[in-house]
């Protein structure tokens, strides 16, 4: 019986141990659950590690789930499922086969939601539905340079922190095949930084660039940021702020 006594005590200890380990992460239920996906097939960004890595610590802060994978194989419709919102960190190329595509696809009517960074724009150019989706095409950008942006809606989760201005450094896109219908955030002043030129052709979009952008499109959510090429981004305040409220966003739906 003393034995027995024993036994039951260390059980007692054991399952007292696991209840306090267990109990922060019951009282930390995640919000929803997030797929980043960077494949890359063509130029590669450095800060994608650190772009991954902000996510997960946005994860962490903010109570929601982050898988990060550089395997397309994993947008298929029994594995997405399980997540909100698909981020596409800095991809490009052509990174989905046509399986993938469908499974993408059949995601977003389901009203989940897409957030895009950077060269999220710099992807399937083959693939009109995402363009549509995504809200244009990269076209040019010049050298890494300080620029100064409009913030033309404050009235979204992505820009409620913001002043009117902001004033950043990072690689400057500018976009073709611009989807008309998107609601543009943030706006890049032309007459702050040197557009570039191409052939001896002046670039630029002229005094509508936009540089961030979110709407709702075949029944789910979309946020673009054309921010983070720079590694510097994903240390900022600001701009790891206006970045979660756009995964919120896209994430939930909730109003705003």
């Amino acid at each position: 019986m003393h034995l027995i006594n024993n036994k039951l005590k260390s059980l007692s200890i054991i399952a007292l141990g696991l209840a306090l380990i267990l109990l922060p992460a019951l009282s930390q239920a995640q919000q929803f659950r997030a797929l980043v996906i960077s494949k890359t097939s063509g130029f590669r960004h450095q800060s994608i590690p650190e772009g991954v890595a902000a996510i997960k610590k946005l994860g962490q802060k903010h109570r929601f789930q982050v898988y990060a994978t550089e395997d397309a194989g994993q947008v298929n419709d029994k594995n997405l499922e399980s997540y909100d919102v698909i981020i596409l960190m800095s991809t490009t190329g052509t990174i989905f086969n046509a399986e993938e595509k469908a499974a993408f696809e059949r995601f977003v009517q389901s009203g989940k939601g897409v957030v895009g960074v950077h060269s999220a724009t710099d992807t399937e150019y083959d693939w009109p539905w995402y363009t549509k989706l995504i809200g244009g095409q990269f076209n040019h950008h010049p050298q890494q340079q300080t620029a100064r942006m409009q913030v033309v809606n404050r009235d979204h989760p992505a820009t409620y922190h913001l002043n009117d201005k902001w004033l950043r450094t990072d690689e400057w896109y500018e976009f073709k095949n611009f989807n008309e219908d998107v609601n543009i955030l943030v706006q890049l002043d032309e007459t702050s930084y040197e557009v570039g030129e191409r052939n001896g052709n002046k670039m630029g979009m002229g005094a509508v660039h936009p540089i961030s952008w979110y709407h709702e499109y075949d029944g789910g959510r979309v946020f673009y940021t054309g921010l983070g090429h720079v590694e510097e981004a994903f240390e900022d305040a600001d701009f790891l702020d206006h970045l979660y409220g756009g995964i919120w966003y896209a994430a939930l739906g909730k109003p705003f």
